[in-house]
């Protein structure tokens, strides 16, 4: 399975950003999707995941704020990004997971995309 990210730019606080992610040599449908995020000096993070049922799970920090869904005709997996703040910043990666797992560990997906960078300036 091979993904590829994009979407990530300089944009200011408050502004919003769409990602997306498109997967090839996999059955998209039979996927969980998900995104995590990896600043400067820190560990990589869970932000978002949308299982095969199209369920969606979010982190707190994002909740309210970010929305994931998918495409499966287009095998897209997207994050939309409002109210964007400068702690959102960071290396955004998509990766697969099981069909039906809620897991927000990243030790859990498999197969993982080249990362996309969000800058947002204050």
């Amino acid at each position: 399975v091979q993904l590829q990210a994009s979407g990530g730019g300089l944009v200011q606080a408050g502004d919003s950003l769409r990602l997306s992610c498109i997967v090839s040599g996999g059955s998209f449908i039979t996927l969980g999707m998900g995104w995590f995020r990896q600043a400067p000096g820190k560990e990589r993070e869970f932000v978002a995941v949308i299982l095969r049922s199209g369920s969606e799970l979010y982190a707190g920090s994002v909740k309210g704020r970010f929305t994931i869904s998918r495409d499966n005709v287009k095998n897209t997996v997207t994050l939309q990004m409002n109210s964007l703040k400068p702690e959102d910043m960071g290396v955004y990666y998509c990766a697969t997971n099981g069909p039906w797992s809620t897991s927000t560990d990243a030790a859990d997906f498999g197969s993982w995309g080249q990362g996309t960078l969000v800058t947002v300036s204050s």
